[in-house]
Formats: structure tokens, C-alpha cells, sequence
């Protein structure tokens, strides 16, 4: 039986989060609040709990989830090959809506579906996030809702769609942006094949990341709003 949790009330923010905690160590998944929507979200080292949150959303291996980290220090840990623009990325916009797709470090033990060697990172602007993330390490998060239904901006809509297959919600209100992360591809610069390629347009603009990268964007990515 799930459990959803106000964290405007101090008592149900410290319950709630600890109940997060004891969720992702067992390999069970949690709902949390996030700077652009609701994420489900699962220990990233745990292959059923991934495996649990892809059926939760009901995606296949061919839809892996991002990883969300609680900083930028993170990110070597879990990526290889990083291009030297990705510092300046980093430092423009996260915490917040940017998420970037590098080489996985290949030492990694971990199965997050069919990512092809890579890892798609963030860093949330949202204290309770930043706060869970720094005490259960990477997770795996997805948008929590089901595949093809609108993204949930609360975590009583998204119990809506997920009910029971996820263990613990944290309400925080809608969320400061409100929309999806722009999904930004690096591994051409580290592969040396291409240029930096928005997959999915979101709460970053085409715009914005020009003035970082310049003409290591992709062209076509200009009349991105």
C-alpha cells in the first residue's frame, strides 16, 4: 500500500523522507518532487528496481531512465570521455531543467536498459530532491507518470496513474518550472563524430545553450524556443 506525504508539514517532510530512504534501500520506488516535474524514481545500481520502474511507467528497456545526482562533483564517477565544454554547461544551468547524455563509465555496475554505453545526468533545482540525493546517491528518474499520459505536477496526480507500484509520495506543490528537461547529447563531441544535439526541447532553450556552446550545437537546434 503506498503512502503519500505533505512536505509542507515539518513532521510529514521528516517521516516522509525517511520513508523515501528505507524505500530506495529495499529496491522499492518512490515519487519526488523536482524543479521541472514529478520523478519516479529507483536506486540506480539496483537492476529490478530499475527494471520495476520502466514496468511501473510501462516503458521497455528501450526507454532508459535519466539519473538525477546531487551535484556536479558527481559526474566523473558515472561518465567518461567528458568533453571540456560540459563544465561551462554545468555551471550554467544546474542545478536545473538541463539533462545531459555522456559516455557511462564502463566500470559501472549497473543496467539502466538499452542506453547503448551511455548515461543521461542531472542535478535538480528542489531542496527535497538535493536532500535525498545526497543521502541515497544517484537515482534513476523518470517523469512519474505513464508513458503517454501528460507529465504529473503533483504527486496526487501521479499516485493517480501509478498507484501502488510506487511505495512512498512526497507533495511539494507544482513544481517551480513546471516543464520537461531539455535533453542535451554530448557524445558526439567525445566521440569526435558530430556536433551537440538537443534530443528533446524543455525548460533550457535552443537559445540558451548557443550562448555556451556557440557552433558546437547543432544548427538545426536554433528555432528551438
Amino acid at each position: 500500500m503506498s503512502e503519500l506525504f505533505d512536505t509542507s508539514d515539518p513532521s510529514a517532510l521528516l517521516e516522509g523522507m525517511r520513508r523515501a530512504r528505507a524505500a530506495i534501500a529495499t529496491g522499492k520506488l518512490i515519487v519526488l518532487p523536482t524543479d521541472t516535474v514529478y520523478g519516479v524514481g529507483a536506486n540506480a545500481f539496483s537492476a529490478p528496481a530499475v527494471a520495476g520502474l520502466l514496468s511501473a511507467k510501462g516503458r521497455g528497456r528501450q526507454s532508459p531512465p535519466p539519473v538525477l545526482i546531487p551535484n556536479a562533483l558527481t559526474l566523473p564517477g558515472l561518465a567518461t570521455d567528458v568533453p571540456s565544454v560540459t563544465q561551462a554547461l554545468t555551471d550554467a544551468f544546474w542545478p536545473g531543467g538541463l539533462t545531459i547524455i555522456l559516455d557511462a563509465q564502463p566500470s559501472l555496475t549497473w543496467d539502466l536498459g538499452d542506453a547503448n554505453g551511455t548515461v543521461a545526468l542531472r542535478v535538480p533545482n528542489h531542496p527535497i530532491a538535493l536532500e535525498l540525493l545526497a543521502e541515497t546517491g544517484p537515482l534513476a528518474v523518470s517523469s512519474a507518470n505513464r508513458t503517454g499520459e501528460p507529465a504529473a505536477l503533483t504527486a496526487a496526480l501521479a499516485q493517480e496513474q501509478l498507484g501502488d507500484s510506487v511505495s512512498v509520495y512526497l507533495e511539494a506543490g507544482p513544481p517551480p518550472i513546471g516543464e520537461a528537461s531539455t535533453i542535451l547529447d554530448l557524445t558526439p563531441l567525445s566521440r569526435a563524430t558530430g556536433l551537440a544535439r538537443i534530443l528533446r526541447p524543455g525548460a533550457v532553450t535552443a537559445t540558451q545553450l548557443r550562448s555556451v556552446l556557440g557552433a558546437q550545437l547543432e544548427p538545426d537546434t536554433d528555432p528551438v524556443a
